[in-house]
């Protein structure tokens, strides 16, 4: 059993820096399965009071300087909204003295040092503490952020003015300058955060999907109103017309008609009866049942949506990485230039003292690291986001970056493909006793989970009669058929036509899909068809367009498989490989270029897994999840394109983000070294540098992407 996970809310997060900080520590502590995202204000890792108790955990947080808010503690009044408004109620006289100077206009008192120190220092003070905070505990965790090179600035200005009070030199005094620093940091770090906050409406958007109550049927009957909190596996709930379905289960009985779109992104009503699972949060539309509930929580698929749209940025892209090593050094660099600034200013180019000491301090504060921190995290949580308001499961930023520059998708045939239903064309029978050849493949194809068993156990029901048949034994089943002991002494076999390659019976078979023997000898032959998905010549050509190109893999018959790839117009496809081909195949596929695979998630589990990217359809199951990287909730093929779209668009969004990133520092740094400009203006920069990455990934929310239509 795995340790349980714990949960925290940490406010005073504003950038990745930031909650690399956390991370770090935790880790350095021993801590695993850390994942700290400062969009949403979470930090979760394993529990393990060995090595850390929880209390040291907050305490070791808050000594970097972040604040663990307790469950049911009242808000912290000391807010950022707080401190930026108290900055600038005592910065704007100072800033309102300069620009009314520019205009010709001088207000005498304004120009005394006393009043400009006394209306300098909360916005220091304030700025000073904030800003210092952060700087120190991210110095502590080895991870210097933008708030060292914002505090040195600001508190470097602050001093040199005091410096020219003291000496009665009013060309020193540049109180406004660091008064302004931090008031106008604080105002883009405001911005930022309402900003960053539209980036998480997915997880709201989900979250808003459970319900707050549930009616319970007790095992007496008596049904209860009871808290979703306290809803329990193995409960039996009522749900009725108009409900929101409250937990993951089983209908048990009754008939409902349910709108799934909001999971899913299938807008047309689906029709479940008795054995049909009910998901959390889907609508009932018409009807009622009884549900047997058999997942809550982080276990439901809403719970599991939500988690991997919050766990997301974790699984960084390859081009973040890059960003990573230059962030990284981004801070003693940037100290680095300021002082070389600095000291070419002063001693070989001749300027003043001060200017060159303000050339130095706007080096400081126009830099902006936070823009390439930021730049990944955002738009993948918009991206994730707007997948799974598709029913699209991606797993994590490399995910979106890896299937957007996906070359082949290999697409297994039976029930991904076409329809998965298969109907009974013609049955050869080579005994007499037909009822008696309908049972036994009745009883060993139920021990198969393979679309095609599944077809001929609904199609034999009721063909037979059970007492003619004899009681199997020792069912095995080998990725080829099942094949069991009889009663009576006879070995029985059930299979596609490669269960003749373990015997040497000498028999040709025909082209059938499913054979049965008898030691080794055939008992009947049955001929299935399956239609093709009508959404599948669609996805294909579409598929082909964007220069992917598409194949098939098939444990089914070459015929069959033939004509399938000629009706789809598929120049490439594989027929009759067994599991452990289908694995091979694609490991050599994947070496070549990168390589999808899409499957059921069940039988070609391995192969999805070795795949560069596994996709399963329409398998919502906490498996399926688990084993793919993309998971298709509705099971729809076209969504295959709507999912590439996304992820592609998602990619060239960041790479917007970081050449804006980049190109900002690059630009903005020397011109603030050769004086071109002041620390005010740098600061105004740096403030909004972080909203345009941010107002990026927002803008991917509702970009216009031709693959999704109007209303994607």
């Amino acid at each position: 059993m795995g340790s349980k996970i714990v949960e925290l809310r940490v406010e005073g997060m504003d950038c990745a820096n930031c909650a690399a900080s956390i991370s770090k520590y935790l880790e350095r502590k021993g801590l695993k399965e850390v994942a700290v995202n400062f969009q949403t204000k979470e930090v979760r890792f394993a529990e393990n009071t060995q090595l850390l108790s929880l209390e040291e955990v907050k305490k070791g947080i808050g000594k970097l300087g972040y604040t663990v808010v307790e469950e049911h503690a009242p808000p912290s009044g000391w807010t950022l909204e707080l401190k930026l408004v108290l900055s600038a109620l005592f910065t704007l006289p100072l800033l309102l003295d300069h620009l009314l100077m520019a205009l010709g206009f001088h207000l005498a008192f304004l120009h005394l040092p006393l009043v400009q120190l006394l209306l300098s220092l909360p916005a220091i003070a304030i700025g000073g503490v904030h800003f210092g905070r952060s700087a120190l505990s991210s110095l502590r965790s080895g991870v210097p952020n933008m708030d060292v090179l914002i505090w040195i600035g600001g508190v470097a200005a602050f001093l040199y003015s005091i410096a020219g009070l003291v000496l009665q030199e009013a060309d020193y005094l540049f109180f406004e300058t660091g008064a302004s620093i931090f008031t106008l940091v604080f105002l883009g770090n405001w911005i930022e955060r309402r900003a960053v906050g539209q980036t998480t409406t997915a997880i709201e958007e989900l979250a808003a999907l459970q319900v707050q109550t549930a009616r319970r049927i007790t095992p007496s009957g008596i049904v209860v109103s009871i808290d979703y909190r306290d809803i329990e596996k193995g409960f039996l709930l009522q749900v009725n017309e108009g409900d929101k379905v409250p937990a993951d289960g089983a209908i048990r009985s009754g008939v409902v008609t349910v709108d799934e779109s909001l999971l899913t992104g299938e807008s047309l009503p689906l029709e479940k009866q008795a054995g049909e699972r009910l998901f959390g949060g889907s609508l009932v539309l018409h009807g009622n049942a009884q549900l047997e509930v058999d997942a809550v929580g982080s276990a439901s698929l809403v719970g599991q949506m939500i988690d991997l749209v919050k766990t997301a940025q974790q699984d960084k892209p390859s081009i973040q990485r890059m960003a990573d090593r230059a962030s990284a050094v981004f801070v003693p660099l940037v100290l680095g230039i300021s002082l070389l600034a600095f000291l070419l200013n002063f001693f070989v180019w001749d300027l003043s003292f001060q200017k060159a000491l303000m050339n130095s301090i706007a080096v400081l504060v126009i830099s902006c690291p936070c823009a390439m921190g930021l730049a990944t995290p955002t738009a993948v949580m918009v991206g994730v986001g707007r997948l799974a308001r598709h029913g699209i499961l991606v797993k994590g930023g490399q995910t979106l970056e890896t299937f957007a520059h996906i070359r082949k998708i290999v697409f297994d045939k039976t029930g991904t493909l076409t329809t998965g239903q298969f109907k009974i064309q013609d049955i050869a029978y080579h005994h007499a006793n037909h009822g008696l050849v309908n049972g036994l493949v009745y009883q060993l194809e139920k021990h198969s989970s393979h679309p095609i068993a599944q077809s001929l156990v609904e199609e034999l029901e009721g063909r037979f009669n059970e007492a003619d048949i004899p009681k199997l034994t020792a069912l095995e089943e080998k990725g080829v058929g099942v094949s069991a002991q009889g009663s009576d002494g006879n070995s029985y076999r059930v299979g596609s036509r490669r269960i003749f390659s373990a015997v040497e019976t000498g028999e040709a078979p025909s082209p059938a899909s499913v054979f049965l023997t008898r030691n080794d000898q055939i008992m009947a032959e049955f001929y299935l068809e399956d239609d093709i998905k009508e959404d599948a010549a669609p996805t294909v050509r579409a598929l082909q367009h964007i220069g992917i190109e598409p194949l098939i893999i098939s444990g089914d018959h070459r015929d069959k498989t033939a004509r399938v790839a000629t009706l789809l117009r598929i120049k490439e496809y594989y027929a009759e490989q067994l599991p452990a081909d289908k694995l091979h195949l694609i490991e050599q596929l994947s070496e070549e270029a990168p390589t999808a695979m899409v499957g059921d998630g069940i039988n070609d589990a391995p192969a999805l897994a070795r795949a560069t990217v596994g996709i399963t359809l329409g398998n919502a199951s906490q498996s399926a999840i688990q084993s793919s990287q993309i998971v298709l909730l509705n099971g729809r093929l076209d969504y295959l394109t709507k999912a590439h779209a996304i992820c592609r668009h998602t990619v060239l969004t960041i790479r917007q983000s970081l050449q804006w990133a980049f190109a900002y520092n690059i630009i903005a740094i020397p011109l603030a070294a050769m004086g071109l400009l002041n620390p005010m203006w740098g600061a105004l920069f740096m403030a909004f540098s972080d909203v345009v990455v941010i107002g990026n990934a927002i803008r991917l929310k509702h970009k216009f992407i031709p693959e999704l239509g109007h209303k994607g």
